[in-house]
């Protein structure tokens, strides 16, 4: 049975699997609707069990129509329960009327907007504008949203808050801000990325029982729906170590960058690289700091790099390249950021190597496909030559633009950092945390993606474990000390006890990597 669960999908999508499940499988839309209530239901009062007093704030499309049906279960427990509707209910049509006469006629209510300010409610569930939203939200819902944003009491959002774009995670204004949301069908992207995961809160998933062919028939219309990752995937990607081995069975990873003064972040990299398995690293740095960047960790390799003549040698004896931890932009930093694109090995570009990559890099008029790219928004935008806003507008959109523009597997780094593939796949990893926004955080990651290529897994699962395996690390860092307290190796020292866990539900030897 396939996994719905970590399937993402846009709102768009998710109207396909209404529309197949109704009208291709027959199952009728008000019992949809009444399996989305009790699933709201189910989880509100287990999250929230001692809440006697509930608000539902219910819009005039099938969003609403939940919200009604939640009310009639509620009130059926004893609950306490106050419906107040932002239309006039005699506008309400097909499943939502539905849903609101089965309400009224279990005695039930509707107050007109606005409420008694005066009132006090344990719980607050948002029904108001669901995935079909259009715009900014304005009037009434505005004033509605800022009213239930000032409640006291936890606010469940039905779907998704209210305000939210289903696909990008961009605020349309305002938006609900949830403890907690209740969503259906299929998870919708945008819950996942920019602002989605501060404004949802809590996730809970129930696909209502869809039809699983339902599934299918959209994935062959609408497209094949991108991938939530979570840690189980380490597991799949990394296959158990042969007992023959050796140094040389795991790969040797050069990582060129380390221009004077930066030195820090070629280290940060380098070690990120051996605690996630490279069997050899080597730091080509500035000769300034060379000397000094092993004498804590001294299974590094040092080479003073002085031009690209001195580089060469080096790129001889490599399994994949990590370019750009504190490379700089002078002359010296553009001579070995060449020597290494010139090379045909897998390479990581990263930091100031995606700066200079603009600089000189055509992708018109060049061939390569075995590379990971790391922006972050801002060097995103440079990239594909547009604001950092255009890119956070849609960090979907702007991933799969970028792997195709550069051929490349993208990892567009920010909160639900997005991985994309040049043939259109994506996931989002809904792991990480603010602690994480901190110098050097993006040099490690460099050293993890270089360190699974360099042990034979492809650009893009090489991405996606490194991302994974790079947020949990620093989830469990966070768990040590505060967020504001952290710092980049903090992140790489908990990469053994991320790999450990790995390991620990590795797939069978020989058994192929996702």
């Amino acid at each position: 049975m396939p996994n719905i669960r970590n399937k993402l999908y846009t709102a768009r999508q998710v109207r396909g699997l209404d529309h197949a499940a109704i009208h291709e499988f027959g199952v009728a839309g008000y019992e949809l609707m009444c399996r989305a209530g009790r699933a709201v239901v189910d989880v509100a009062r287990s999250n929230y069990p001692s809440s006697a007093n509930w608000l539902v704030m219910c819009g005039p499309g099938n969003n609403g129509g939940d919200g009604y049906v939640v009310a009639r279960l509620v009130a059926e427990s004893g609950i306490k329960v106050t419906v107040c509707s932002l239309v006039d209910v005699k506008r309400l049509s097909g499943d939502a009327a539905l849903a609101f006469e089965a309400w009224q006629e279990e005695g039930g209510e509707v107050l007109e907007w606005p409420p008694d300010r005066e009132q006090s409610y344990d719980l607050a569930l948002d029904a108001l504008l669901g995935t079909g939203i259009r715009g900014d939200v304005e009037g009434n819902y505005a004033t509605a949203i800022d009213y239930l944003n000032r409640l006291t009491c936890p606010r469940v959002a039905i779907d998704i808050p209210s305000g939210l774009n289903a696909d990008t995670g961009c605020v349309l204004g305002r938006a609900i801000q949830a403890q907690c949301t209740v969503t259906f069908v299929g998870q919708k992207q945008g819950m996942y990325t920019a602002s989605g995961p501060d404004f949802c809160g809590e996730i809970s998933f129930d696909d209502l029982g869809i039809p699983l062919p339902s599934y299918a028939s959209v994935h062959e219309l609408l497209g094949l729906p991108g991938i939530l990752l979570d840690r189980s995937f380490l597991a799949k990607a990394i296959t158990p170590r042969l007992k023959n081995s050796h140094k040389g069975s795991f790969g040797h990873v050069l990582a060129v960058g380390g221009i004077e003064g930066m030195g820090g972040a070629i280290r940060l990299c380098g070690e990120a690289a051996l605690r996630s398995g490279a069997g050899r690293v080597t730091l080509a740095t500035s000769p300034v700091h060379a000397g000094m960047l092993n004498l804590s960790r001294p299974e590094l390799m040092v080479k003073g790099i002085t031009d690209d003549e001195d580089l060469a040698p080096e790129l001889k004896h490599v399994t994949v390249l990590a370019v750009g931890p504190g490379l700089g932009r002078s002359s010296w930093s553009m001579s070995l950021m060449e020597s290494c694109l010139n090379t045909d090995l897998p390479t990581v570009v990263d930091a100031d190597g995606l700066n200079l990559l603009k600089e000189f890099w055509q992708p018109d008029s060049h061939s390569r496909d075995n590379w990971v790219l790391t922006p972050h928004p801002a060097e995103a935008a440079r990239l594909l030559d547009c604001t950092v806003a255009e890119i956070q507008l849609d960090r979907v959109r702007a991933a799969l633009k970028l792997a195709e523009r550069y051929r490349a597997s993208v990892v567009l780094k920010g909160c639900g950092t997005i991985i994309a593939s040049p043939q259109g796949e994506y996931a989002i990893c809904p792991l990480g945390n603010p602690g994480m926004a901190t110098a050097g955080s993006g040099d490690v990651l460099t050293g993890i993606i270089a360190a699974l290529m360099g042990q034979g897994l492809s650009c893009y699962t090489a991405a996606r474990a490194g991302v994974i395996a790079h947020a949990d690390a620093g989830d469990r860092a966070a768990e040590i000390q505060a967020e504001i307290a952290m710092l980049a190796g903090d992140i790489t020292a908990q990469l053994p006890v991320v790999w450990k866990n790995a390991e620990a539900g590795n797939v069978r030897v020989g058994e192929q990597a996702v």
